[in-house]
């Protein structure tokens, strides 16, 4: 009798043992961190940030919140060519942003970021501010296209402006100079507009450049710190041939996009190309050529 009411005892306290086990492990279940608001129409409201960390304040009026309350394309959207028609892959994104794209295989990596940046500068009244250069050196700003000059190549294939239209500004008198900017700028002309910084000073709007003919460059769309100051960041890129600029996801966790300094040390491994950590660099375009 003793034996049974024991193995009774023992069974219960099995059960029990068994029960909690189960209620720690739907308790971590349920408290699984979400990164993803689906309805979210920008990066702000789509990305949820990390426990523990904050995103980084930006002014209203900064390129930093222009790039956060950028519209995105409906959750699940592929990503488009310039042609219309699909890109192979679609698997490496979190989102699409609503950015115009010609239909021409034009508006590349370096391309969409010179966009993104022109945008912005132009909606926020600093036309006299949007300048590029082409490979060769030649500066190209919108100031004197907007005088009405153009970029006319002489018999020895040198640009050089002339006084060809009349003066003008809109939406899509900016849309012409950007093509000749996409046409005759890469990441070669861009590692010239741009400057080495340390990671731990990373801002909304800096870059991973790798130079060269083909190059690739991805952009921080937005920044996120915890209390102890380590920094997390989102990127976005435009690529070959010409495609939408999209939000990429971390393949180290393809489920939270979200990139950690801290996890860098000598490389940078997005989900279609790799750089190295004295690629991380600050363009000039807001503040002025050094």
């Amino acid at each position: 009798m003793k034996h049974k009411k024991y193995a009774v005892i023992l069974f219960v306290f099995a059960l029990c043992c068994l029960s909690a086990c189960s209620s720690d492990k739907h308790k971590e279940e349920t408290t699984e961190q979400v990164y993803l608001n689906p309805q979210g129409n920008t990066i702000q409201e789509r990305v949820l940030v990390p426990d523990g960390y904050t995103r980084v304040a930006e002014n209203e009026h900064s390129f930093g919140q222009f790039l956060r309350e950028y519209p995105l394309k409906p959750y699940g959207s592929p990503i488009l060519l310039y042609d219309g028609r699909e890109k192979t892959s679609q698997s490496n994104h979190e989102g699409v942003f609503q950015m115009h794209l010609e239909p021409r295989d034009l508006q590349q990596c370096a391309d969409s970021v010179m966009r993104i940046y022109a945008e912005y500068l132009y909606r926020n009244g600093e036309e006299d501010k949007i300048r590029f250069h082409f490979v060769d050196g030649f500066e190209c700003d919108y100031t004197h296209w907007k005088q009405g000059y153009r970029v006319v190549f002489d018999e020895r294939g040198n640009p050089q402006w002339v006084k060809k239209a009349e003066p003008g500004s809109n939406e899509k008198i900016l849309e012409k100079y950007l093509n000749i900017i996409f046409a005759y700028s890469s990441t070669i002309s861009m590692q010239k507009e741009s400057k080495m910084i340390p990671l731990k000073e990373m801002m909304i709007g800096d870059i991973f450049l790798h130079s060269g003919s083909p190059g690739h460059v991805v952009m921080v769309v937005d920044c996120c710190k915890n209390d102890a100051g380590n920094i997390q960041f989102l990127l976005a890129q435009g690529f070959m041939p010409a495609q939408e600029f999209h939000l990429i996801k971390n393949p180290a966790h393809p489920d939270n996009p979200w990139y950690d300094i801290s996890e860098i040390k000598e490389t940078l491994v997005t989900p279609e190309y790799r750089f190295e950590i004295n690629e991380f660099r600050r363009l000039y375009y807001l503040h002025g050529y050094e």
